[in-house]
């Protein structure tokens, strides 16, 4: 056996199987194993001391370009708000040995929980090792008052255990101008944050936006008065051309960046993945990417593009596992830049071959939940969306596999989404919609995906009674 195995070889030899046991069979001693095993960890292991950085321009703070999104937290258990936080810890120690420095959250996250996660595995560091950034997330009437959102901004603090914020933003801009002016200009929020930045406990405010253009156009003009520091735009190849198309609600990301860049302001990046769909491509989309880079995954693609421009301060992930977080350190330590062409081929062939997928656009961010009424939104929508990257999703009654399909996604369905909070109890009540940062139509999406349910439960019943007719004709001849 050769003294080094890459890591393409190893997968392919070895796969998903134990690898001491499969370097066993293979024939190798113990000692050749254990030295092939440790070989093998160098080499996927991600590197410590590479990681790439960017400089703030305003403050010069060396950002790594890998940031840490706690909006996905690991749980103990199925029970999804049961977090982990011992595995929380040694996530961050691992984030934070590995060059990652910036950590991203919210007061609305993992069920309210996120920020006191985050501060219980941040503060066993020094302060000097990380910037934290979190966000004014009053979006609910209730929170809107400047008593309220005061006391949001305060108890962000403590649940962090910090005395000062690194990157403070305004939480989703976008829904309209009048909101706008609610919940931050007309309760005097706006001023109080600007004389925090002065004291120095808001070291720099931004906002993060998801909405309408007219939006983003008019509170970016505001820079002269308010000196934005950062803005959190959503970026990646799908959403740099297509977005507006793929929904017209939604902006472009190529027009947001551009209009930072024109103002000199960094961006930092979410949805580098868009919740995990550029991840998870239908699998002749997989094999294409993989034939061009077979030594890396699918999602690096992604990261690499998002982290490509020079106007970008980070990038972030939402890293619930700790192969997330090794994966990406793989691909930002240090970040390989995309070339032209690679830009151009994953704007243009990839991403318009996910556009004529015409998904509904979720990604399992979770901001419409809960549903009064119990609907798992996110579920039913990821549910249907897989079967149709998959090629498996039951539409052409003559397709000789249509039964068995029709089943297969029945059953995938009542498995991940239990019966009472499917589509067919949706209300129509429309309380989630404003909330999509994706500006999908959810009560349209729902209602869709309830008749396009009844129709195959139809055809499941035509199935029974034709069977039940054709037991009786065999009882009748015997």
């Amino acid at each position: 056996m050769s003294k080094k195995i890459s890591r393409r070889t190893f997968l392919k030899l070895f796969g998903a199987g134990s690898a001491a046991t499969a370097l066993t069979v293979a024939g190798c001693k113990n000692g050749q194993t254990n030295a092939a095993v440790d070989e093998y960890k160098k080499q996927v292991e991600p590197p410590v001391g590479k990681m790439t950085y960017r400089t703030n321009p305003n403050n010069n703070d060396k950002v790594s370009i890998l940031g840490y999104g706690m909006m996905r937290l690991p749980s103990k258990t199925e029970n999804s708000d049961d977090f982990d936080q011992e595995m929380i810890n040694r996530q961050v120690d691992y984030a934070i040995e590995h060059g990652i420095n910036y950590f991203d959250t919210s007061p609305v996250y993992c069920q309210g929980k996120s920020e006191a996660c985050t501060g219980i595995a941040l503060s066993r560091h020094q302060r000097s090792e990380y910037f934290v950034a979190t966000k004014l997330s009053n979006f609910n009437p209730e929170t809107q008052t400047r008593e309220a959102s005061l006391a949001m901004y305060h108890n962000s603090m403590k649940q962090l255990q910090v005395d000062y914020i690194d990157y403070y933003l305004l939480h989703a801009i976008g829904g309209g101008m009048d909101e706008f002016n609610r919940r931050y200009v007309d309760n005097g929020m706006m001023d109080f944050l600007m004389e925090e930045r002065k004291a120095g406990r808001v070291r720099n405010l931004g906002f993060s936006f998801h909405g309408k253009k007219s939006v983003f156009d008019e509170v970016l003009a505001m820079h002269n008065k308010y000196h934005w520091d950062f803005v959190q735009i959503e970026l990646n190849y799908l959403d740099w051309d297509f977005a507006n198309e793929i929904n017209d609600r939604n902006v472009d990301a190529s027009y947001l960046y551009a209009e930072l860049q024109k103002k000199g302001i960094p961006a930092v990046i979410m949805e580098p993945l868009l919740g995990g769909r550029l991840a998870n491509l239908p699998q002749y989309l997989v094999n294409e990417l993989k034939q061009r880079d077979p030594e890396h995954s699918v999602a690096s693609w992604a990261f690499r593009y998002a982290g490509t421009p020079k106007g970008v301060l980070t990038v972030l992930s939402g890293m619930t596992y700790m192969e997330h977080l090794k994966d990406n350190l793989l691909t930002y330590c240090p970040l390989n830049p995309l070339t032209p062409e690679e830009q151009k081929y994953l704007e243009t062939d990839i991403a318009r071959k996910i556009v004529g997928l015409e998904n509904i656009p979720c990604n399992d961010c979770k901001y419409c939940m809960p549903c009064p009424y119990g609907i798992d939104i996110p579920a039913i929508f990821i549910h249907y969306n897989k079967c149709k990257n998959e090629g498996t999703l039951p539409t052409d009654q003559r397709d000789e596999n249509y039964a068995r399909l029709r089943r297969q996604y029945l059953i995938g369905l009542d498995r991940v989404v239990p019966r009472m909070r499917q589509a067919s109890h949706c209300i129509q009540c429309g309380q989630c919609e404003p909330h999509c940062p994706q500006n999908i139509r959810i009560p349209r999406e729902l209602k869709m995906i309830d008749e396009f349910v009844e129709r195959l439960k139809q055809g499941d019943d035509l199935q029974h009674a034709l069977a039940n007719k054709r037991s009786e004709k065999r009882e009748g001849i015997k």
